[in-house]
């Protein structure tokens, strides 16, 4: 009998869209759309966050606030981040279906877990309009998990954990310690630690490595092990109780802390 009762997803770059890419361009663009370049190391730092919460964090940064101001002669206000948000979310639904693929050896892995009798829960960074260009791509795949939480279903999203809480009655899975939260996001690792689940960080898939499979393959071992590293410490900080490449090697961790065993 498995100690645990659920495993809760994020979705881009832990369950689609390796390399997580499907906002960056539109982030980029809907700030340019206000005559204001940004970068995409910019648009990838607040990865995670609900995206009116990403847009506010992004703008309200030193530079581009700066740079706010020079162009438009005043400081950013909420007004000016609600515009933005206006802005991003069509554009995000346009092309988020087209970075919907899943990750390599996630719909096996969903099929392990599902043979576990874990039940599969997810939240998300997306609003619901978003999620709805994504559904439909994810379950052609195989890919249906029992509920989706979005960052817009709720008066608050992360990084506090009132998403996972709406997850634990949506699937009827408690305490918080019998659920598995994993993410390649700080916020979305802080969603479940604030939420009192065992948390899961995904460092080679995610937001921090922003590669594709392909770029990936390209690296030696050691550029790899160097981008592991890097992922795996941001994740840490966040609280990350564990790291692992893609979600394809959660089974073998699963097996690890049934036995009770250490997992790097």
């Amino acid at each position: 009998m498995t100690r645990f009762k659920a495993v809760v997803f994020d979705w881009a770059g832990t369950m689609i869209d390796f390399g997580s890419f499907a906002p960056m361009g539109v982030f980029v663009e809907a700030f340019r759309r206000f005559g204001v370049e940004a970068t995409i190391a910019e648009a990838r730092a607040p990865m995670g966050s609900p995206k009116r919460a990403h847009i506010k964090a992004m703008l309200m940064a030193p530079r581009l606030s700066a740079e706010w101001a020079r162009v438009h002669g005043a400081a950013p206000t909420e007004d000016d981040i609600d515009r933005i948000y206006k802005v991003f979310v069509p554009m995000n639904e346009e092309v988020v279906a087209e970075h919907a693929n899943l990750v390599p050896g996630a719909a096996a892995m969903i099929a392990d877990l599902r043979a576990r009798g874990l039940k599969i829960g997810s939240t998300t960074g997306y609003t619901r309009s978003i999620m709805e260009r994504v559904f439909p791509v994810a379950t052609a795949q195989g890919y249906t998990p029992d509920n989706c939480v979005c960052a817009d279903d709720l008066p608050e999203g992360r990084p506090g954990p009132l998403q996972m809480y709406q997850t634990f009655i949506d699937l009827r899975a408690y305490p918080p310690s019998a659920v598995i939260k994993v993410d390649d996001t700080e916020p979305g690792i802080a969603e479940g630690i604030a939420a009192g689940c065992v948390t899961v960080g995904v460092a080679l898939s995610g937001n921090h490595a922003g590669l594709t499979p392909e770029d990936l393959a390209t690296l030696s071992a050691p550029e790899v092990d160097a981008l592991r590293a890097r992922a795996g410490s941001a994740l840490r900080e966040a609280g990350a109780h564990h790291i692992i490449d893609t979600v394809a090697d959660l089974p073998a961790l699963i097996d690890s802390l049934e036995q009770d065993k250490p997992h790097a």
